[in-house]
């Protein structure tokens, strides 16, 4: 398998590089994790149980249009496919794949990662319990299989899927119990800055009703400062203290948000320059406006790149796919820069209103840094007083941090505890998260069996170089 362009992803970002790039005449595969192109935000919108219904809002229907762009485009789909290893090959580079529990290596001129946002951690007390999952989790079980909890729901946290979920939820006829917002007092006059900004983008209109129909269907419990979920073998209940009251409701499914942040384990593992996001609260890789990065030949589209949603990940997704297009003599840079221009205008008119949605939503230290018994990193059950004790006693960043107490080292290879880790070892070295820095991922990123490694059609040599 010999590309021009692998991309990686099959959400808007890289539906929209994959069709573009195909559109200029490159030789293009996408591959995804999915079974069906759309990525979380269009997840099964072409074939669906709810593709051809109105609980989930018009926005979701857009990706019916995108999916059908990129499979008119004639670029090579590989779904159900896992990219779990990247090396420089020549001039370009070697892709280990795997499907079926099969491997394969596939070649590219360059690679343009469109593996978007995660769900960033929100360790609390209780939040490992049977009945607790996330909310994109939940959005995930209604898109793709139509699937609600009909016994009552308490979501808890903030941000907009948190609200867009309990909308779905009530469109579904399952409306929550309650919501929990834990948005700090003030949070709102800190963010009024940008409010003009935010009232003349596209998210203003649409988030004012949804967040109104929330509030006259489901009870609102403002200024949450304090959450635990109890219970033995399952969520039982969840206690929360609100503007200095202490309250409690049972439960028997509790969805938790706290915002997404870019998925920056593929970008760490190819060496691309990492940031610290103050405003966000996250890391994110340093990109142009191209979406390159600091590793020649390596693009990074859509919320991979900083959040920015669906309409700005095309956008990000078409303008990578004009830089490679000029990169391999398919397109002058005059025409580029032509073509590109009103994709900056939309891409700037669409980015309006992120400020006033990243002061509002960015989550309270004592939500983002857990303490004591709390797990912070599920996979290997570690709680955060040890990340904190191996910090005291020199533990020095997320990566020292695998030795001395195994965290990020279960199958998910840090990419949900890395920055819950960083930010513990921040707090306890009185130092900032980025002094401390981001998790270094390394391949390979995905577990893989050794008869995946050993099927490789390379030689020895080859193969030990992509599990390194």
């Amino acid at each position: 398998m010999i590309f021009d362009v692998l991309v990686i992803g099959a959400g808007p970002a890289g539906l929209a590089a994959a069709t573009t790039c195909a559109q200029h005449g490159l030789s293009v595969a996408l591959v995804d994790e999915q079974p069906s192109p759309g990525g979380q935000i269009y997840r099964a919108t072409a074939d669906g149980p709810l593709a051809h219904s109105d609980i989930l809002g018009d926005d979701y229907r857009n990706g019916a249009a995108l999916v059908a762009a990129f499979q008119r485009s004639g670029s090579q789909y590989l779904p159900l496919t896992t990219v779990w290893s990247l090396s420089r090959h020549g001039g370009g580079f070697e892709i280990a794949l795997s499907k079926s529990r099969s491997a394969a290596i596939a070649h590219a001129r360059a690679i343009v990662i469109a593996t978007g946002a995660l769900e960033r951690p929100f360790p609390i007390p209780g939040w490992t319990l049977p009945g607790v999952m996330m909310a994109g989790a939940a959005q995930a079980l209604l898109k793709t299989s139509a699937m609600v909890a009909q016994d009552g729901v308490v979501l808890a946290g903030n941000g907009p899927l948190l609200w867009l979920v309990a909308w779905q939820y009530l469109r579904a006829g399952a409306p929550p119990r309650a919501l929990l917002d834990t948005t700090p007092r003030g949070r709102l006059a800190q963010s009024l800055r940008h409010a003009p900004s935010f009232a003349a983008s596209s998210y203003f209109a649409k988030g004012l009703s949804l967040v109104r129909d929330v509030r006259r269907n489901v009870k609102i419990v403002e200024y949450v400062d304090a959450l635990e979920i109890v219970g033995e073998d399952a969520a039982r209940a969840i206690r929360y203290r609100a503007a200095g009251k202490a309250g409690s409701m049972d439960v028997a499914h509790v969805f938790l948000h706290h915002g997404v942040v870019p998925d920056i384990n593929l970008a760490s593992a190819l060496g691309c320059a990492i940031a610290w996001d103050d405003a966000s609260a996250c890391f994110r890789p340093v990109v142009d406006e191209w979406g390159g990065t600091s590793v020649a030949g390596v693009y990074i589209a859509g919320d991979g790149a900083g959040i920015a949603g669906a309409q700005a990940a095309a956008i990000r997704g078409r303008l990578a796919a004009l830089a490679l297009a000029n990169a391999h003599g398919r397109l002058p840079g005059d025409e580029r820069d032509r073509v590109a221009r009103p994709l900056l205008r939309a891409l700037s008119q669409a980015l309006r209103g992120r400020r006033f949605l990243d002061a509002l939503y960015r989550p309270d230290d004592g939500f983002r840094i857990p303490q004591g018994d709390t797990v912070a990193c599920r996979c290997e059950e570690v709680r955060a007083a040890t990340i904190a004790r191996a910090a005291r006693e020199g533990c020095a960043g997320p990566n020292q941090a695998k030795s001395y107490t195994r965290c990020g080292m279960g199958p998910c290879q840090g990419r949900y505890c890395g920055l819950t880790v960083t930010e513990i070892i921040a707090r306890e070295t009185a130092r900032t998260p980025a002094e401390v820095g981001a998790l270094h991922a390394r391949f390979p990123l995905k577990p893989v069996t050794l008869a995946e490694v050993a099927s490789l059609p390379v030689s020895e040599d080859a193969r030990r170089a992509v599990v390194r």
